[in-house]
């Protein structure tokens, strides 16, 4: 059962609830055919607990110093994330061993020196030009001025951890003939702490046209329970899935009712939320050039930017879940006929 206020349904069903936009929007969700529900789990479930613990306690070791926007830690863990695709045989968007989007000292507003994206790229088998952002952060807060690391397991280990784990099954099922019919970047996003700066230099120089960049799904901290849901730990906060296309927020719920049956919480999604969470995280720079997107967050908690953020604190087997919901969604949309609408565009909603 899903958790919705008010604020985000009236969103959702717009300003004026008639029996004709009513409809409309039934048309809509009776529209949304699942693709591939057999390999969908033949593949979701190559993601495993096991494994994101593996990734997570090397990624969030203080082997990378807290991965502070530009200093050693930092290029480690980019360098380490490129060696995990070149291991797995998953390719660079620009060919070659060649895994950064290089972003210039000169970019960012403060004394930090160049930092990179690190990009990882699934071609598509039929609709190569269409392409899916599946998207995490990858560096945290560094050394505190005590001496301390702050490793940010959570923030953003977690998702770092997911998109390796959902290349690796995109790969697989590319290998044995049957990978997405859309192109899918996985896009490791540097200097989201010092805000957002990544994903802004991506949107401002991108590596494939924006136009063509049918959906961002993001994940920024996806590993914990908030205080809110101690005792019903089965959840996730959606944010923006609804801001610029139903499909996509209707596509992502019927995915969740057929395979998994997260509580799917929009509590952070009203547009009045004080939160600001909408605006917080890297999908913002790509809903501002009209791209939709999916924000996936479980909330802050009492380790949330502090040095007490450490591996030992994720719920695994929960992890594991959110990521094959967000691994079974982006199948969705690489896999389905058209590709995802804007509402403004969509023929069932004008």
């Amino acid at each position: 059962m899903k958790t919705f206020y008010f604020l985000s349904l009236f969103t959702l069903v717009g300003t004026c609830s008639t029996p004709k936009y009513t409809a409309k929007i039934q048309n809509l969700k009776d529209s949304i055919q699942l693709s591939d529900s057999t390999l969908v789990a033949k593949y979701a479930n190559t993601i495993t607990s096991e494994e994101l613990k593996t990734h997570l306690y090397k990624f969030a070791s203080n082997e990378f110093e807290g991965r502070e926007v530009g200093e050693p830690g930092q290029k480690l863990a980019a360098q380490f994330l490129k060696s995990y695709y070149q291991n797995e045989n998953i390719a660079s968007p620009f060919g070659g061993d060649n895994y950064f989007q290089t972003i210039p000292s000169s970019f960012f507003l403060k004394d930090i020196k160049n930092s990179e994206n690190v990009l990882a790229y699934i071609e598509g088998s039929k609709k190569p030009d269409e392409l899916i952002i599946i998207s995490a952060h990858l560096d945290h807060l560094g050394i505190s001025i005590d001496g301390k690391i702050n490793n940010g397991a959570d923030d953003d280990g977690s998702g770092t951890v997911a998109l390796m784990e959902m290349a690796q099954a995109f790969n697989m099922a590319k290998q044995e003939g049957v990978g997405p019919k859309r192109s899918i970047l996985f896009l490791h996003l540097t200097a989201e702490e010092i805000g957002k700066q990544g994903s802004e230099f991506y949107t401002k120089y991108p590596v494939f046209p924006l136009e063509n960049t049918i959906t961002n799904l993001n994940i920024d901290m996806i590993g914990r329970v908030d205080d809110l849901h101690k005792n019903n730990k089965d959840y996730i906060y959606l944010i923006g899935s609804d801001r610029l296309s139903k499909e996509l927020h209707y596509i992502s719920e019927k995915v969740n009712n057929t395979y998994f049956n997260i509580n799917l919480d929009y509590k952070y999604n009203a547009e009045n939320d004080s939160n600001r969470y909408y605006s917080r995280s890297d999908h913002y720079n790509f809903a501002l050039h009209g791209i939709p997107v999916i924000f996936y967050f479980n909330g802050e908690h009492e380790d949330y930017h502090k040095v007490s953020d450490t591996p030992d604190k994720i719920d695994y087997p929960l992890l594991e879940k959110r990521t094959k919901l967000i691994f079974a969604t982006a199948w969705q949309i690489a896999n389905q006929e058209h590709r995802v609408a804007l509402d403004k565009y969509h023929e069932l909603l004008n």
